[in-house]
């Protein structure tokens, strides 16, 4: 039963673009099979031929549509010219300027585009851009947060701004469960993001040691300590590790730069090293001190009880909700 249906898709559930690399295409295709929008996440430098290849696996595991998440904070014009060329379903941007010209760039390859926003005010010029949808990103989030506001307060005022505009708004932030997805639609959004939920998949990327903390953990924070010199201005929330509870007051300046390597990761096909507070998450090939390292996680993992299958995560939200929706009827 199609419910809820945003952007040509079954469900109005979108699985976050996670970084660096956690949202590979065995993820993206289950979500997609699941009749989800599910959304690569483009590499944080230019890495074209890569990125080709990445979506052109993810081909080779479903035939329905997805997407790709671009932050506009790096570089990424070679980036894009492969996600247009390769015409994927829905270019979803974040932290930067969603502007009428790349709109109208997107378009013109047959491809749609949702920003991802933390304000009304950023939501106006999306609206003025000519966007086809808007995620409406609250404080609660997990991962780098553009705004400041709680979801509560901001989703019902861009639904108000949006009005009888044919641009559905996606609720993201904390929402992990069937609850959460009722919750956004009560609050005016026709669809919501996830993002910590499926990092607790099956299939996502993320180390083993990672999954097992969202798990163990239930406390989040809102700080800026990584990756500080990388992506400056670009606070985040993070799981509450012993690591981060021992570090959480660390000095304005000081950052990864000039901190002892902890780590190895192969990282969008690249061998990384990473240093202390850096803001990279362990994935699969993460060798190293895992437990201090940056884990971003929403305020909803403390919700989260099992590690999953992407396409039971989407069968559960949607199944959830109509039965949440029936009973209050």
């Amino acid at each position: 039963m199609a419910w809820r249906g945003i952007l040509g898709f079954d469900y109005g559930i979108v699985q976050g673009p996670l970084g660096p690399d956690i949202s590979g295409p065995d993820l993206v295709a289950a979500v997609a099979n699941a009749g989800a929008l599910g959304l690569l996440r483009a590499p944080d430098w230019e890495s074209p031929d890569y990125l080709r290849e990445l979506i052109r696996k993810t081909r080779t595991l479903t035939d329905k549509p997805f997407g790709v998440g671009l932050v506009l904070a790096f570089p990424h014009e070679e980036n894009l010219k492969v996600i247009l060329e390769e015409k994927v379903a829905v270019l979803q941007v974040y932290w930067g300027e969603c502007s009428r010209e790349l709109v109208t760039e997107v378009h013109s390859a047959g491809v749609k585009i949702v920003p991802q926003v933390g304000s009304v005010e950023a939501a106006k010029k999306a609206i003025e851009a000519g966007v086809d949808g808007i995620i409406v990103q609250g404080r609660e989030a997990g991962g780098h947060v553009i705004g400041q506001e709680s979801l509560i307060a901001l989703v019902p005022r861009v639904v108000d701004l949006v009005g009888d505009i044919d641009i559905p708004v996606i609720a993201a932030g904390g929402i992990v469960d069937a609850r959460g997805y009722v919750a956004a639609l009560a609050l005016g959004a026709q669809g919501i993001c996830l993002g910590t939920r499926f990092v607790a998949t099956k299939e996502s990327n993320a180390h083993p040691t990672y999954k097992r903390k969202l798990l163990e953990l239930d406390e989040t924070e809102y700080t800026d300590v990584f990756g500080r010199a990388r992506w400056p201005g670009a606070p985040h929330r993070v799981l509450v590790t012993p690591f981060f509870n021992d570090w959480r007051s660390l000095p304005p300046h000081e950052n990864e730069t000039n901190q002892p390597v902890i780590g190895h990761s192969k990282i969008n096909g690249l061998e990384k090293e990473i240093r202390r507070f850096a803001g990279t998450v362990p994935n699969k090939s993460t060798t190293g001190d895992l437990e201090s390292m940056a884990m971003y996680a929403g305020q909803g993992a403390g919700l989260i009880k099992e590690i999953l299958p992407a396409a039971q995560v989407v069968r559960s939200l949607v199944e959830g909700a109509q039965l949440l929706i029936q009973n209050i009827k």
